[in-house]
């Protein structure tokens, strides 16, 4: 091989260098921490609704506080799905239950308690 030869080798060697670690770099500096996974509860936000409802029926002394009850567990089936396809576009993340999830991780974002004051709001 003659230098010129060696000298445009190395040159795409260096440049080869330099592409990778800018793109190393710009992933764990910008791509990953972009990167967040909202988990929520459903089962825990469903059996406090549940226990609530149950309470408000046990309680009830007329057919009116009864009816009253059902449409309240109504209004909250039919809120659960729309405030569940809210939530992604709520944090710019992914959602997925949270039993899902072995463990939580910086990235890691708990939406419970956003999905209860969705659900709290008329």
């Amino acid at each position: 091989m003659n230098g010129g030869m060696k000298t445009l080798l190395l040159q795409a060697a260096l440049a080869m260098v330099i592409v990778f670690g800018t793109l190393a770099a710009y992933d764990r500096l910008v791509i990953r921490p972009g990167q967040l996974v909202g988990v929520v509860d459903v089962g825990e936000v469903y059996r406090q609704k549940e226990a609530e409802f149950t309470l408000i029926l046990t309680k009830a002394g007329t057919d009116g506080e009864r009816d009253k009850a059902m449409l309240m567990a109504r209004a909250f089936a039919q809120r659960l799905p729309v405030a569940l396809e809210e939530l992604p576009r709520d944090c710019s993340c992914l959602v997925v239950l949270k039993s899902a999830v072995a463990g939580p991780t910086p990235r890691t974002l708990d939406l419970t308690a956003h999905l209860r004051r969705k659900l709290e709001a008329p």
